[in-house]
């Protein structure tokens, strides 16, 4: 078996297209996520995720040679991201379109007892349950009015004997 080190190691592609591709889309990508894309809330949804894989697989073909040039990757970006934005604008627009496009959140418990037919859906054991309030500061099932999972994963936590002040507080990164 003849390996050739020079032909494994060696690029195939001069060195400064590959630095002109990667700094291309390095600060295209950094321009438009910094200035086109914002988050609600901090929240990384399923959306947000589904944009990054395709952009990270759009944004390989234009740093390699696939495309002839950086600008075709670029473009595919510009429409990924585009239809991104579509939808939020859609879903802010029209409610019924948000319906099908964002989770609603998920009551969990209701008046101290765990709602086990919602949990079961979404595949929550009592354990995670009590491990995700015990991070709220909640040590007794009684001491909750109303626990939800929301549309971004997180609990939120309503106590039995909060004002709406003490509410925004209980909720992590509100």
């Amino acid at each position: 078996m003849d390996l050739d080190f020079g032909k494994i190691l060696a690029p195939d592609v001069s060195l400064l297209e590959i630095f002109i591709r990667g700094t291309t889309t390095y600060l295209f990508l950094y321009l438009l996520l910094r200035f086109a894309v914002k988050r609600q809330l901090g929240a990384t949804g399923v959306g947000d995720l589904l944009v990054v894989v395709l952009i990270a697989d759009a944004v390989q073909n234009a740093m390699s040679d696939d495309y002839q040039g950086v600008g075709a990757g670029l473009f595919l970006v510009l429409v990924i991201v585009a239809w991104a934005i579509a939808i939020e604008a859609a879903a802010y627009r029209w409610p019924r379109f948000a319906r099908i496009v964002k989770p609603s959140s998920l009551p969990l418990i209701k008046n101290g007892e765990m709602l086990r037919r919602n949990m079961r859906r979404e595949l929550i054991t009592e354990e995670d349950l009590r491990a995700q309030l015990r991070h709220h500061g909640v040590h007794e099932l009684a001491e909750v009015r109303q626990a939800r999972m929301e549309a971004d994963g997180q609990l939120s936590v309503v106590m039995e004997d909060d004002s709406p002040d003490q509410q925004k507080q209980k909720r992590p990164g509100v």
